[in-house]
């Protein structure tokens, strides 16, 4: 099966209903993965310009080619990656760059943990538990015991029988076409998991993120509406903020105000000019990163004034396309983009941003990234530092990049 046209850069509900209608082709790729103007009310936070070489490495040290069509999810879990794919499939493989390389050509160590029919958009491990987002409006849940099994489809068959028989459980999809509220109606675009894994969050092309209970697979809740166009990327803070980025171009930030049993929104982030497609919070929380069709990523800060509200402090700036895909680890930020590359950048001590490595390889977009400190290499507390970047995308390639970190004068 093709690789379903994503909701990038379009801004409407009805330019969206026409992805039903065809899958990607060369050219329908590139114009659905086209750049909308910068921002330029926004201050540039990054010290190096593209066209300045630096000294890191930037060659892969490894290309895994184990996917045929493209990839659109990847996780990192213990010893273990695991790769998504639009055909349907998730494969694992060792994580270490030497083993993949060693067995690059025969993939004697790669497993295909299942296979469906619907193209995956998102993926999550949790422990021996997978949990996949498809294109066909559902989420799927399996075990990874040998032979991996789906446990669950959410909603599942109770939940969506319980909610039959009341009228006050369905909501308006369309036009003269109503469904339970426990159901996604478009393709689910990404999950998240609390910080215990009690919870999975979910959201969708449908305008709504819905809230699951992980013991009996349960939908809590639904918050319709929440967006004007297709949600792209959620994100969860361990404070219990619930970011949405969506493609009519803003970021809300909702929140369980005390006493309250449903979220509710609490700031909207307007700056972007055109579809967010993803977001990455810092570990403490107190910093939001997000990427747009507006070929930025900007950074927010938490408001000194107001613990229910961030601010923007500045912008990335360098990828000469869409932004597609972020990810954060210590003082690092990686950011995927419709311009085939991936980029490194680093938080100084002060305030400001360096680009430290342009990473250039694929053939593709790059849709996904994942990353790790290099076990082989140090640790994040040493002086100099090195972690494996592991990106994807519309290439169907998987490549692992060594990136190391010189130490900061102080």
């Amino acid at each position: 099966m093709g690789f379903l046209q994503h909701p990038l850069c379009r801004h409407s509900q009805q330019q969206q209903q026409k992805s039903y209608d065809h899958y990607h082709s060369e050219s329908s790729t590139s114009s659905s993965l086209h750049s909308q103007p910068s921002l330029p009310s926004v201050p540039s936070l990054s010290s190096l310009t593209p066209q300045q070489p630096h000294h890191l490495q930037q060659q892969p040290q490894t290309t895994v080619k184990i996917h045929s069509s493209p990839i659109s999810s990847l996780v990192l879990d213990g010893k273990l990656l695991y790769s998504a794919a639009s055909s349907g499939e998730v494969k694992t493989c060792s994580r270490d760059p030497f083993i993949l390389q060693t067995n690059t050509t025969t993939n004697t160590n790669v497993v295909v943990v299942e296979t469906t029919n619907a193209p995956i958009k998102s993926l999550i491990v949790f422990h021996d538990t997978l949990f996949t987002a498809h294109q066909d409006h559902k989420i799927r849940v399996w075990k990874t015991d040998q032979p991996t099994k789906c446990i669950a489809t959410l909603p599942t068959l109770h939940d969506r029988f319980s909610k039959l028989f009341s009228s006050k459980n369905y909501v308006e999809v369309r036009r003269h076409k109503k469904r339970t509220w426990v159901h996604h109606v478009d393709a689910v675009s990404t999950l998240a998991l609390s910080h215990d894994g009690s919870l999975l969050y979910s959201a969708s092309w449908d305008r709504t993120f819905k809230i699951w209970r992980t013991s009996d697979f349960k939908c809590l809740e639904s918050v319709k509406n929440a967006h004007e166009d297709a949600i792209n990327s959620l994100v969860l803070s361990n404070d219990g903020a619930v970011y949405t980025g969506s493609a009519d171009t803003k970021i809300k930030m909702w929140k369980k105000r005390e006493g309250e049993k449903k979220h509710s929104l609490v700031a909207t982030l307007e700056k972007h000019k055109s579809a967010v497609n993803a977001l990455a919070l810092s570990a403490d929380g107190s910093v939001l990163y997000s990427g747009a069709c507006d070929r930025s990523i900007l950074v927010w800060e938490r408001d000194e004034n107001d613990d229910n509200n961030m601010v923007v402090v500045g912008a990335l700036r360098g990828h000469t396309k869409a932004i597609l895909c972020l990810v954060v680890m210590a003082d690092l930020v990686c950011s995927g983009s419709a311009d085939n590359s991936v980029r490194v950048w680093r938080k100084e001590i002060e305030k400001g941003y360096s680009c430290l490595a342009v990473l250039e390889g694929h053939r593709r977009p790059v849709k996904c990234l994942a990353m790790a400190v290099d076990s082989n290499s140090g640790g994040p507390d040493e002086d100099d530092r090195s972690y494996l970047v592991y990106s994807a995308g519309l290439d169907c390639d998987i490549k692992v990049w060594q990136i190391r970190v010189p130490s900061v004068s102080l």
